[in-house]
């Protein structure tokens, strides 16, 4: 079968591209030079200070790109489109399409870093991240935001970045959202959503749809354990299908990037150059080797938690790694909704039927308290996706009886959240161990948008309100009065944030590695090379300036699609050269 009827299978267009490391030796070889990509077996090999074990094997290709989600996968395929041999290092395991079971468990195992299992040092803030094939553009919630031009100003302006004022980057924009058939037309909204909408009118809030990377029909409420049909569009089902199509890219799952490899220049320059990278992985008999990629430029994109790590291992000194952590800190409220809201004259509301975890996990936003007119720091109100074990961990514990009556009301408990523009800032020193201090500002944000998400909850109809609050609280709002109401309003959104109040959470992890003009303040210039290695470019949410106080995607796909050519520019010195 060619790789255009198998375009058309349920188990997804990257079929011929994907290299299971698994397979025997020979195998692999195989695979590899059918690609075109030249594989040899060391004569000698060169310690490093990490990877002292002399490699299995050697692959060669004009670059090579560490992850393959909203950067990595962006700028594998403009460089494998331009006739170069990409290849594709990716930690996280490749799941097709009829191998998503859609199931909470095995999904977050499978598919989330850490099995979805992390959190910063003192356990205040839990955190979301993808680490499967297409990273978290996989398994995120759709939104597709722009960069809001407060943020642009800002790194124009601010941090003498003109990159994000250029017609470049305002292009990069409207490809990427023209690559992932971006669209705000919904045609049937799922429940929560639903509530944030109507709470909002009601209560005189601003209000709008969220762009999303799926068609205006989409109706699931899974996007968070990858997409069965292939109707969200995050870079497995685009930028990393033009690689697979070009012929020219391969992506090799379940291996891990160990270090760059890099050389002194022959100069007084004092830097290094990149010449490829070492990765590990079990082989066929779960035996664990070492394999080495030599390429002509590095591209690292593994993350705002991850990259950093990288870079260290490797041997770079710059002090700006891993620092400027920004998380987009979350705090949440619910509402319990036992019977369909009143019947409105401005819009339709749902069906008693309808159920929380279906539908558009994001569709409905509110800046009420976002302060995009302002400093843009401030706090967007939006919903989140939860299924039963999520919903269960977020629950605060009372007692064994109240847990099981949290749960029966599952399905119709709706959740609605506020997400910070963080000024507050930490460090990736790897992925298990991260630290993260909310600054003052980012605190009141949060507060301030707890209390209107109460309010929007209340508003829309709900029968019981409450917060994470670890004392679990919860306020029977048809049964209070406007003085009980108040008051318990104020004390849930006035509390302190953390693991001894409310807890935080995050799934947006950016500028660990930030992007600047001076290498004393950031990583990377404004082409998203980095200051100590020439042909080391990262491409993932680790190179944003500040926090953007919207969801990233978008974001990080632009940057990324201007950092590519960047690259494309590089190699074409080089061939000239």
């Amino acid at each position: 079968m060619d790789c255009k009827k198998r375009d058309h299978q349920p188990f997804g267009p990257l079929y011929e591209g994907i290299i299971s490391l698994k397979n025997s030796q020979k195998i692999i070889f195989h695979r590899l030079q059918e690609l075109g990509f030249s594989v040899s077996k060391p004569h000698s090999f060169k310690k490093t200070k990490r990877s002292t074990e002399c490699p299995a094997f050697i692959i060669e290709c004009d670059a090579v790109v560490v992850g393959s989600g909203s950067g990595g996968g962006v700028i594998a395929g403009i460089l494998a489109n331009a006739g170069h041999k990409v290849l594709v290092l990716e930690k996280g395991s490749y799941l097709a399409r009829t191998n998503l079971s859609l199931l909470e468990g095995p999904s977050m195992d499978q598919m989330y870093l850490g099995s979805g299992l992390l959190a910063t040092r003192d356990m205040d803030v839990v955190l979301l991240a993808g680490s499967t094939v297409g990273g978290g553009s996989t398994i995120n919630w759709s939104a597709s935001i722009q960069t809001p031009q407060h943020v642009l100003k800002e790194w124009s302006k601010s941090y003498n970045l003109e990159l994000f004022e250029s017609e470049l980057y305002e292009g990069a924009l409207k490809i990427v959202c023209e690559k992932m058939g971006v669209q705000s037309e919904i045609e049937d909204e799922g429940f929560q959503n639903m509530i944030l909408r109507k709470g909002c009118q009601e209560l005189g809030y601003p209000v709008e749809t969220i762009p999303r990377n799926t068609p205006s029909d989409h109706y699931c409420g899974w996007c968070s354990m990858g997409c069965k049909d292939g109707r969200k569009k995050g870079t497995a089902e685009t930028w990393l299908v033009d690689l697979v199509k070009s012929g020219n890219g391969a992506i090799l799952p379940e291996c891990e990037a160990l270090e760059v490899i890099h050389e002194k220049k022959n100069d007084n320059s004092g830097k290094s150059k990149a010449i490829g990278v070492t990765f590990a992985f079990q082989n066929i008999q779960g035996v664990r080797e070492i394999c080495m990629v030599k390429s002509k430029v590095t591209i690292v994109a593994c993350g705002a938690l991850s990259t950093p790590s990288l870079l260290k291992r490797s041997g770079l000194k710059n002090p700006n790694i891993g620092r400027n952590l920004h998380l987009h800190p979350v705090v949440m409220a619910w509402g319990y909704f036992p019977n369909s809201p009143s019947i409105s004259n401005d819009i339709i509301w749902p069906e008693a039927e309808k159920k929380s975890y279906e539908g558009g996990i994001v569709t409905a936003m509110s800046k009420v308290v976002a302060n995009f007119e302002g400093s843009g720091y401030g706090a967007i109100i939006q919903t989140p996706g939860l299924h039963p074990g999520m919903f269960s961990a977020l629950m605060p514990w009372v007692s064994g009886l109240d847990i099981k009556m949290r749960m029966s009301k599952y399905s119709r408990t709706a959740y609605i959240f506020a997400l910070a523009r963080d000024k507050g800032s930490g460090e990736a020193f790897s992925p298990y161990s991260i630290t993260y201090k909310l600054d003052q500002i980012d605190e009141e944000n949060l507060k301030l948008g707890l209390e209107k998400t109460l309010r929007i909850l209340a508003a829309a109809g709900a029968e019981e309100i409450g917060t994470q609050h670890g004392k679990g609280r919860s306020l029977k709002v048809k049964e209070a009065s406007l003085k009980e109401f108040e008051r318990f309003v104020k004390e849930e959104s006035s509390i302190g944030m953390g693991k001894h109040s409310v807890p935080i959470c995050s799934a947006h992890q950016m500028g660990s590695c930030r992007m600047g003009v001076d290498p004393t303040t950031s990583v990377v210039n404004s082409k998203g090379e980095t200051w100590e290695v020439e042909g080391l470019f990262l491409g993932d949410s680790s190179v944003l300036p500040t926090a953007i106080g919207v969801n990233p995607m978008v974001t990080i796909q632009a940057i990324s699609y201007c950092t590519a050519q960047s690259v494309l520019q590089l190699l074409k010195n080089q061939k000239l050269g």
